[in-house]
């Protein structure tokens, strides 16, 4: 079977299930809580600061942080799930080598990673757009600007899908994938800033936070590479223990 052949397998396989509709779900749900937001929400002297310049409102609908954690997610259930349910025998015994159904498991859930943080990025948007009428400001955000968001918040989905599918591919239990991207995207960044603050500006929220254009720490293009490499990592492992296995 072609590698081509493989991803197509391995989208129909996503597809075919419920799980990317319940993080649609999810997605829908971040969205209206940020229109409410918009809508209702003050800060502590009851004004609306929070949306009254171009950079605050860039910063509210910048969905690229949320996108790494809700793909990451996304990309360990997918894979684990399977080594849960043996499809994933049929995946490697259909490939010729290992290597190859693992990049093609990858291919196809970065870019479902990828699909979920512009459909994310984008109800965001809309919610906040909708929003902005029932109160004193308007839409301040250049199309530029909503360009640069969409971008680093698919960006950010795809690396997050694959980074824990890497995590997932290595544990094989969707437990432990969860509890594997939870720790990497959530737990693991604070950790390490506090032990070398010099590292603050490569954990993957900052890197989320300066592609989106919000924050300055670092370039985007410097950004943008670093996260590709977060995702790289785990995956670059997971291929290294799929080859080194007896059984799968």
């Amino acid at each position: 079977m072609t590698s081509l052949n493989l991803v197509r397998s391995e989208l129909r396989k996503l597809t075919t299930t419920r799980m990317p509709l319940a993080f649609v779900v999810v997605l829908v749900v971040i969205a209206v809580i940020n229109g409410i937001a918009v809508a209702v929400g003050t800060d502590m002297d009851g004004s609306k600061t929070f949306i009254s310049t171009a950079a605050d409102q860039r910063s509210l609908m910048a969905f690229a942080a949320n996108a790494l954690m809700v793909t990451g997610l996304f990309g360990g259930i997918a894979v684990a799930r399977e080594y849960a349910h043996k499809t994933v025998i049929a995946t490697y015994l259909a490939a010729p080598r290992r290597s190859q159904a693992l990049w093609a498991q990858l291919a196809a859930v970065g870019l479902g990673g990828a699909i979920l943080g512009l459909v994310g990025v984008s109800l965001t948007i809309v919610a906040v757009a909708v929003s902005l009428p029932l109160t004193d400001f308007g839409f301040l955000l250049s199309v530029g600007g909503v360009a640069q968001i969409a971008a680093a918040s698919t960006l950010a989905g795809a690396c997050g899908a694959v980074l824990g599918a890497g995590i997932g591919t290595v544990v094989r239990n969707t437990g432990g994938a969860v509890t594997g991207a939870v720790l990497v995207l959530v737990i693991a960044p604070p950790l390490i800033v506090q032990l070398a603050s010099d590292a603050g500006p490569w954990v993957p929220g900052t890197l989320a936070t300066v592609a989106s254009g919000v924050s300055d720490e670092t370039s985007v293009a410097a950004a943008a590479l670093a996260l590709v490499l977060w995702a790289l990592v785990p995956a670059l492992i997971a291929l290294e223990v799929v080859r080194r296995r007896d059984v799968v």
